[in-house]
C-alpha cells in the first residue's frame, strides 16, 4: 500500500444533460458529440420513438432504435454493440426508460414484489438495483465518451406563508435513480428555451455559466479530457458575469450603466424571509446571457421573448435592474 502523488490522465466523458419535452436533450448531446469526433464515429442508442433521427440533416451518425421492454440489460448489449464498431461516442437517448419504463427498473421491482415476494418491496429490490449497478458499471467502464439524457420532471412542496399553505416550485429532478448524477462528470439540466447550466462539473469549465450547447461546448471538454496543455482556463461559450445567487439586501444606486436592449429569456419569483417578492432573471443581449435582479415584480407579468431596455446596476458581482421599459412584448405562453 503506497501513496502517489495525484495526476491527472486523460479521460473519456461522462456527461448527462436533463430537461423537460422540447427542452433540446437530444439535440443539444448531438451538437456537444459532434465537436468531439466525426459525425460518422457517433452512435445514438434511441429509447424515444425515434426522435433521435429528426437530427439526420445535421449529419451521418448513426442509430440503433431500442422498443420495449426497455431493460438494463438492452442498454448494456446497445452499448457494447456501439464499442465493438468503433464508434467514439455514444449518446444514450434517453437513459430514463432504463428506469421507469416498460420493462425497466422500477417496472420489474414493482413486479417482483407483487408476485415473488408477496408485497415484500425491499427483497424485490435485493433483486434489481444489481440490474441497474450493472448499467452504470457499463456506462462508467466504457471504451467510449458517452452522453446520456434524461426526462426531467418539476418537482413542488407544500410551504405555509403568512399562515396559508402555498405550493411551491423547487424545480426540476431527472427522471432516474436518487443520485445518479454521482455517475457523471458533467451534469448538465436544460430549459424549456434550450439553456444549459451546470448543476455539476467536475471539470470547471462550465462553472457558473448560462449557454446554449453547440459543438464548441464538444472541443472544449474534448481539450480538457485530453489534458491538453494550451487549454484555456475559461470556456469561450456565452457567459453571465459573475452572480450571487443570493437576493440584495439593498439595491444601490451606483455603477448606473446606460440603457440597453436585452430580450428576455426567463423570470422566476424569488421570495425572501420577510415576504417581499423579487424577480430573478435571465437577460439575453447578442450572444451573451446576463443574470439579473430586480425587486420591480411586476416584471414577472411580461412575456418572455420580450425586448425591453434597462438601466443596472453591478454591485459585489450582482446585476440588479432598476428600471426597465418594453420596446416589444413577447408571445405570452
Amino acid at each position: 500500500m503506497e501513496f502517489k502523488p495525484a495526476q491527472r490522465k486523460r479521460a473519456k466523458l461522462r456527461l448527462a444533460i436533463a430537461g423537460t419535452s422540447g427542452s433540446g436533450k437530444s439535440y443539444s448531446a448531438l451538437l456537444i458529440a459532434s465537436g468531439m469526433t466525426t459525425w460518422n464515429k457517433i452512435a445514438v442508442i434511441d429509447s424515444e420513438n425515434g426522435s433521435a433521427e429528426l437530427y439526420a440533416h445535421l449529419g451521418d451518425y448513426s442509430v440503433l432504435t431500442l422498443g420495449t421492454p426497455y431493460t438494463p440489460e438492452k442498454y448494456i448489449e446497445a452499448i457494447k454493440t456501439a464499442e465493438r464498431q468503433g464508434f467514439e461516442v455514444i449518446i444514450i437517448d434517453s437513459l430514463s426508460h432504463a428506469w421507469t419504463g416498460e420493462g425497466g427498473i422500477l417496472d420489474q421491482q414493482g413486479k417482483a414484489a407483487d408476485s415473488k415476494y408477496k408485497g415484500n418491496s425491499w427483497a424485490a429490490w435485493r433483486e434489481c438495483t444489481p440490474k441497474h449497478n450493472a448499467l452504470v458499471h457499463a456506462i462508467l467502464k466504457s471504451s467510449c465518451h458517452i452522453i446520456a439524457t434524461m426526462r426531467s420532471k418539476t418537482e413542488y412542496t407544500q410551504v405555509t406563508e403568512n399562515g396559508k399553505s402555498v405550493v411551491k416550485k423547487l424545480g426540476m429532478a431527472p427522471i432516474q435513480r436518487d443520485g445518479m448524477e454521482y455517475e457523471f462528470t458533467i451534469f448538465l439540466d436544460i430549459s424549456a428555451e434550450h439553456i444549459a447550466i451546470a448543476s455539476k462539473d467536475r471539470t470547471g469549465l462550465f462553472d457558473g455559466q448560462y449557454f446554449k450547447p453547440h459543438a464548441e461546448t464538444g472541443e472544449k471538454l474534448l481539450a480538457w479530457l485530453n489534458c491538453s496543455t494550451n487549454q484555456t482556463t475559461q470556456p469561450v461559450i456565452p457567459v453571465i458575469p459573475q452572480a450571487a445567487e443570493i437576493i440584495p439586501d439593498v439595491f444601490p444606486e451606483d455603477n448606473l450603466e446606460p440603457s440597453n436592449a436585452y430580450r428576455i429569456i426567463s423570470t422566476e419569483a424569488k421570495t425572501k424571509g420577510n415576504g417581499q417578492v423579487f424577480a430573478k432573471i435571465v437577460l439575453q443581449q447578442g450572444d451573451t446571457h446576463i443574470l439579473a435582479w430586480s425587486a420591480q415584480a411586476e416584471i414577472l407579468d411580461i412575456s418572455v421573448g420580450s425586448l425591453i431596455t434597462a438601466k443596472m446596476t453591478a454591485k459585489q458581482g450582482t446585476n440588479v435592474i432598476e428600471e426597465y421599459a418594453i420596446i416589444k412584448a413577447g408571445e405570452a405562453a
